[in-house]
């Protein structure tokens, strides 16, 4: 049974500017794992601005909002053997999805030059 929708659009060039103007958002936006992703793409701001669109998404789609202690870099954005996004949690966000028996998060990214796109559906 679906339990929440979420979408975010977002344009690269923003996420890239906030990168770029604020010493350690990086590090308090993305995990390691993300952060060593993007970090080898030509074109790292698109990267980055689709997992930050799958996380606003995200917490879309469980409702929330970020309170109660979840973090940004609780909610990593990663890939299968055939590229397909995965989410994985840690911390206080896995937790908070175990107690309200959350059982499948499915995301889509998609993007463009300038435009990024995430959807997440969160089944119970």
């Amino acid at each position: 049974m679906i339990f929440g929708i979420g979408t975010d659009i977002i344009e690269v060039e923003r996420i890239e500017k906030q990168l770029e103007n604020n010493s350690g958002l990086k590090e308090k936006l993305f995990t390691p794992g993300e952060i060593a992703y993007c970090e080898t793409k030509k074109n790292k701001a698109q990267h980055y601005a689709a997992r930050f669109a799958a996380k606003e998404a995200f917490l879309k789609a469980i409702g929330t909002g970020w309170r109660d202690g979840l973090q940004f870099n609780e909610v990593e954005v990663t890939n299968d053997q055939l590229g397909k996004p995965l989410i994985v949690l840690y911390g206080k966000t896995r937790d908070f999805v175990a107690e309200i028996n959350i059982t499948n998060i499915q995301v889509s990214l998609s993007h463009i030059r300038d435009m990024v796109n995430a959807i997440v559906i969160i089944e119970k």
